[in-house]
């Protein structure tokens, strides 16, 4: 037997299963009384948390439903799936929201095409309702864009009835827009005593009287030297009618007329006028104390009171007030074959660029306003010394104010 390890005596036998008896060896341990564990939990000071408080990881499900926000609610062993969040009040649903923005998205579109639809259909239908007539004469081009704008007095359209016949050029004039300087606008007095090809010295709206668009283009390109690009005539219904269409327009004129031949009954200073006092203000020539040149600045006038009405918002808003005005407008219009809307979209520009501020605006230099060469009656003879080089400096877009003084 071995020796024994305890002091005083043997050391006691195990029992059949090895396990010491009760009692012997190092005392057990005590044993806690049933309940719940509680883990003992820090709080943020540092102290400890009351033994019989429950964390909130460990609390049921019930205790995180009532949580006030998702970031406190942490769901019990019970829950399978977390429970979706709803949106805030009055927020709209994701898919409601997409449905949204694809509507915003088809509403843009559709205006966008209206927008520019009715532009690009106003210019289809408005360019096949101008009147073409053949006109150019097929000359060498010359610097720039040259526009001859041509009032005829045709009584054909019931505008005025005093008896006259035949048709003749009652406006003559020449628009240029060179390449580089002021645009500007010339008038030719219809009496001006020139070259008519193949049918000798006489005035200038006599070309128009016996050759019609074609002779007039090619005595007025013999007249100046430049090639005509664009040819625009304008019958005088087209003018009272285009006046109306617009709303009516102001006219300036510094004294009375009470003429009977154009039916012009004005008072000094400026009016509003429609369409028939506009054209009576556009024919009145005996009454003026300048004649015909008195009566292209009337004219010219009335043109540029026109296209500063057409650039009133006002008008460029109105779609109904488009369809009228270019109706009126085109209607009385007749150009050559190669013009169509856009030509004349840029003339207006012209136009309104040689009326404006920087513009230039008068006849050629002129040395007898009752030239009598015999046969023709008074005429109106340009100065054969400076004439030349004005028209060359025009081509050019060289001229200054001082070339109308």
């Amino acid at each position: 037997m071995p020796p024994s390890f305890a002091p005083g005596g043997s050391s006691p036998r195990p029992d059949a299963r090895g396990a010491r008896p009760v009692g012997e060896g190092k005392p057990a341990r005590p044993v806690p009384a049933p309940g719940p564990a509680v883990p003992e939990r820090r709080s943020v000071q540092g102290r400890a948390e009351q033994p019989g408080r429950v964390p909130p990881s460990q609390r049921p499900a019930a205790y995180a439903r009532r949580s006030t926000t998702p970031a406190q609610a942490t769901p019990g062993p019970a829950a399978a799936q977390p429970r979706p969040v709803p949106p805030p009040h009055g927020a709209p649903a994701p898919e409601r929201h997409r449905r949204r923005g694809r509507w915003a998205v088809v509403a843009v579109v559709v205006v966008l095409a209206l927008v520019l639809a009715w532009p690009v259909g106003l210019l289809l239908w408005a360019n096949g309702r101008i009147n073409h007539v053949t006109a150019l004469s097929g000359a060498a081009d010359t610097p720039g864009t040259t526009y001859l704008l041509a009032g005829s007095d045709s009584r054909a359209d019931g505008a005025a009835d005093d008896g006259t016949e035949g048709q003749r050029s009652d406006t003559i004039m020449l628009l240029h827009k060179p390449a580089g300087g002021p645009a500007a606008l010339v008038s030719l007095p219809r009496d001006t005593y020139t070259e008519v090809p193949g049918h000798g010295p006489a005035k200038l709206n006599a070309a128009y009287s016996v050759g019609g668009p074609e002779l007039l283009v090619e005595t007025v390109e013999d007249l100046t030297g430049l090639t005509v690009d664009h040819y625009v005539e304008i019958g005088m219904a087209g003018v009272r009618d285009v006046v109306d269409a617009v709303g009516g327009v102001e006219l300036c004129l510094d004294y009375d007329v009470d003429d009977w031949r154009s039916t012009l009954v004005w008072e000094a200073g400026c009016h509003r006028a429609d369409g028939e006092t506009a054209l009576a203000f556009a024919r009145m020539r005996y009454s003026d104390p300048d004649g015909d040149i008195g009566r292209t600045e009337r004219q010219r006038q009335i043109v540029a009171s026109i296209i500063s009405e057409v650039s009133e918002p006002g008008t460029l808003l109105d779609p109904r007030g488009h369809v009228e005005l270019m109706d009126s407008a085109l209607g009385a219009l007749v150009v050559d074959d190669a013009t169509g809307i856009v030509d004349l979209a840029r003339m207006a520009l012209a136009f309104r660029s040689a009326t404006g501020a920087d513009g230039l605006i008068g006849p050629p230099p002129i040395s007898n306003y009752d030239h009598r060469p015999g046969a023709v009656g008074s005429t109106v003879l340009l100065d054969p010394e400076r004439a030349p080089g004005f028209f060359e400096r025009l081509a050019a877009g060289e001229l200054t104010p001082a070339d109308f003084e």
